[in-house]
């Protein structure tokens, strides 16, 4: 089973992805961007605020592309639950907003792309959070953290949750981070109960 961390930075994906290590320690935890070569190069793509966007697209991808290959088709064929920070629906969202304006339908134009290689995540847990409290939290440090862009990627989130609403489970991400982690909990133990 593959369920998907996703939500704004600073909506504490990451806090909650390092607290399920305890909770599930035989799961295969993962991240996008990897920590191979490609997403070495998406996080230099990341930090130049002068990056063309549909080359740091196409960078994504690859990155994408290698994690299924490598770490995320392997890991299900062997029958383990894995459990990634961040998969293909951020890009959808972030991706989809940085290319607004210089494409047509951007999120339909990547989501297009990845249609024929990707693996869809059977749960995806979405940490809800407005903007600006997510912008606080990250500390805009880059240029996918301003509130501007971020409204636009929760836009694009909502839409995605819309497609999709049997797969998506939002969970309030403004509370405490204890209280978030124990809401995440509990559909991890209502999901795998079903399985």
């Amino acid at each position: 089973m593959l369920v998907t961390l996703e939500g704004l930075d600073g909506s504490g994906k990451t806090t909650v992805w390092e607290a399920l290590h305890d909770t599930y320690p035989d799961a295969t935890f993962t991240r996008e961007p990897t920590t191979s070569w490609y997403g070495e190069s998406v996080d230099r793509a990341i930090e130049d605020d002068d990056a063309d966007p549909l080359a740091e697209l196409f960078l994504f991808i690859a990155d994408h592309a290698d994690h299924l290959s490598r770490v995320v088709r392997p890991a299900l064929a062997d029958g383990d639950l894995v459990i990634s920070d961040r998969f293909s629906d951020s890009r959808y969202a972030y991706q989809g907003a940085t290319l607004e304006g210089e494409i047509k339908r951007p999120m339909e134009y990547i989501r297009g792309i990845h249609q024929p290689f990707t693996v869809e995540p059977d749960v995806t847990i979405y940490l809800d959070v407005d903007p600006h409290t997510a912008m606080q939290r990250s500390g805009a440090t880059n240029k996918f953290e301003q509130s501007k862009y971020l409204s636009k990627v929760q836009q694009n989130y909502e839409q995605l949750i819309e497609y999709q609403p049997e797969r998506f489970v939002q969970v309030d991400a403004t509370r405490s981070p204890e209280e978030v982690l124990e809401s995440v909990e509990e559909v991890f133990e209502a999901i795998l109960e079903e399985e």
